[in-house]
């Protein structure tokens, strides 16, 4: 592949990508709205841009065969924020890959575009969006937006629904983890199977409970190797026995099913320093 272009790689995901992606291209571009990274890798490119710019995402784009779009707030946040960088963002990603033509956008969605769902319902990729948040409606828009592209443009769209790509430190985790060797696995995926169409994947690692599933998504050939199971017991234990009436145990979005619109739901998931410091 000639030239790959990563969103968001200043943010945690985006680091952990952006060795891998570089091996899979001649040209490497990444890009976020912070500065430079202190070094680069032999063929990357860094370009500090704005998601909310159309011109800017348009000569980003440029040459690209594929856009792995990772850049966006990942947290809910009130609407006026989401909106800039998460659904005006999203949608001049789709527009400069078209303008360009690009053949695919690979997607960081979420599980919380579904994340009202009950965790006892075993959802499918073919779930109706139910959001649990601004930050889950926004993902809606842009799995719609990719959708609608694909229908009406032929661009090829991989919507990545993540669930928990972090270290497990709470009983939901045990379910949603996704490691971080499984990502890359599952952005590999994305990007080198050779038609895809519209396709939506949960991105979640080969937990013995996890609470999704992925046999629509055959085609893309994800086969995740890690597996939560190891952290159960301990973790558990210190849980303690959990309320199934409280929306955060009873919904697949967790906290984010609980908390007031607006305000953040990280803030809730107890996770360990080093996924905070740059999510």
């Amino acid at each position: 592949m000639k030239k790959i272009v990563l969103t968001g790689a200043m943010g945690r995901l985006g680091s952990y990508l952006r060795e891998p992606l570089s091996s899979l291209c001649n040209e490497f571009v990444s890009t976020d709205i912070l500065a430079a990274p202190d070094t680069l890798l032999p063929n990357e490119t860094y370009v500090q841009a704005d998601l909310t710019s159309l011109p800017a995402m348009e000569a980003l784009l440029k040459g690209a065969d594929m856009v792995v779009h990772f850049g966006a707030i990942g947290d809910e946040a009130p609407f006026d924020d989401i909106l800039g960088s998460n659904i005006i963002g999203a949608y001049n990603i789709w527009e400069a890959a078209y303008r360009n033509q690009l053949k695919r956008v690979v997607y960081a969605s979420s599980i919380h575009a579904v994340g009202m769902h009950k965790k006892t319902d075993f959802i499918g990729t073919d779930a109706p969006h139910k959001p649990d948040t601004f930050y889950g409606l926004a993902k809606c828009f842009a799995e719609d937006l990719g959708s609608l592209y694909w229908d009406k443009r032929g661009l090829e769209s991989v919507c990545l629904r993540i669930l928990s790509c972090a270290q497990v430190t709470n009983a939901r985790a045990v379910g949603t983890w996704l490691s971080y060797d499984d990502l890359v696995h599952l952005v590999e995926r994305a990007i080198d199977t050779p038609v895809t169409g519209f396709s939506v994947i949960y991105g979640v690692s080969n937990n013995d409970r996890a609470p999704v599933d992925n046999r629509l998504a055959s085609h893309l050939g994800y086969k995740p190797k890690d597996n939560a199971e190891q952290f159960a017991q301990a973790i558990y234990a210190e849980a303690g026995c959990l309320d199934p009436t409280d929306p955060a145990h009873a919904h697949h979005g967790g906290p984010f099913a609980s908390i007031e619109l607006g305000n953040s739901g990280l803030a809730e998931l107890n996770l360990n320093p080093d996924d905070v410091a740059k999510t």
